[in-house]
């Protein structure tokens, strides 16, 4: 066990010294490794930021049932107190005419007029937030002989939807398609060293060293350009959220909303690298695994 440890330890030293004496090669498999990874990882991230954009999915499954104009405040709150004890809701908020006219102040810009108009024309309004599908729920509102108007943009909901499940099958596609390619990269950069070392090898093969002492420096090798291209791309992509985050929040301003790019959080950047790493030590893997089966001596 001591002299298995200690191999491991040889290992993992020697391979990060065999990067360090071929820099400008290593940085070269590193980059490509770490834009390979970067594209669909960025996607994934774009991806959740416009979730938080669209209205928190929360808010865009909101209802608004606007009430008859005869339906007092009193009458708004007890339908109400009914509503939330439907098993199919969520919560119900009343918003009064005081509150949607001063809201409307707020947004639309005509104040002067609105407070030209005199008398507020704007009725309660019940926001009910669904527990299950709200498009039922929708219907079922619609049936309610208090409500005027019920309010529910399921169909930009669904197109969003949509959207977002055709982002995230785009994203997995990219990785599949950009993490061979990353394999495949690592996988000729360790060959070339196999190559490097063939005589090597085989000097150590004729001795009896086993597939796994064999292998074990190069399973090294491919995990350290996988960490450092996993890291790479995470710092890349880091940057990028920091030079698109000043117009991004001027934009969100100008339309009245706080919203802000959200980066990486240390559990998924060391997702990402950990992932880049076994990745790298996977191809290795592989390469290695191949020239060993083609060079194993053979009893004569």
């Amino acid at each position: 066990m001591g002299a298995w440890l200690d191999h491991h330890a040889f290992s993992f030293l020697a391979s990060l010294g065999r990067i360090a004496r071929k820099p400008l090669a290593a940085l070269l498999t590193i980059s490509v490794m770490a834009l390979a990874l970067a594209l669909p990882v960025g996607l994934w991230q774009v991806l959740g930021n416009i979730e938080r954009f669209s209205g928190s999915v929360q808010a865009s499954r909101e209802i608004s049932v606007f009430l008859k104009p005869e339906i007092g405040l009193a009458q708004a709150r007890a339908l109400a107190q009914r509503l939330r004890a439907r098993g199919d809701i969520a919560q119900v908020t009343v918003k009064t005419p005081q509150e949607g006219l001063q809201e409307l102040r707020e947004r639309s810009g005509l104040a002067e007029a609105i407070d030209a108009a005199g008398d507020n024309p704007l009725p309660s309004v019940l926001v009910v937030v669904p527990k299950g599908d709200e498009t039922l729920l929708a219907d079922s509102l619609r049936t309610l002989p208090e409500a005027d108007l019920v309010q529910h943009d399921a169909q930009w909901r669904q197109r969003l939807d949509g959207w977002l499940r055709f982002g995230n099958r785009v994203a997995w596609v990219l990785a599949a398609l950009l993490g061979l390619g990353a394999l495949l990269v690592v996988g000729n950069t360790v060959r070339l060293d196999i190559q490097s070392r063939r005589e090597e090898i085989g000097v150590l093969q004729l001795l009896g060293a086993s597939d796994g002492f064999i292998r074990r420096p190069f399973l090294y090798l491919g995990a350290w350009y996988g960490l450092a291209a996993g890291a790479l791309a995470v710092g890349l992509l880091t940057l990028a959220a920091l030079a698109l985050q000043p117009p991004i929040v001027e934009l969100a301003a100008a339309y009245g909303s706080r919203f802000s790019l959200q980066g990486f959080t240390p559990a998924h950047a060391a997702g990402v690298v950990i992932g880049a790493a076994l990745l790298g030590w996977f191809g290795a893997g592989l390469v290695t695994g191949h020239f060993l089966r083609q060079t194993r001596p053979t009893e004569t």
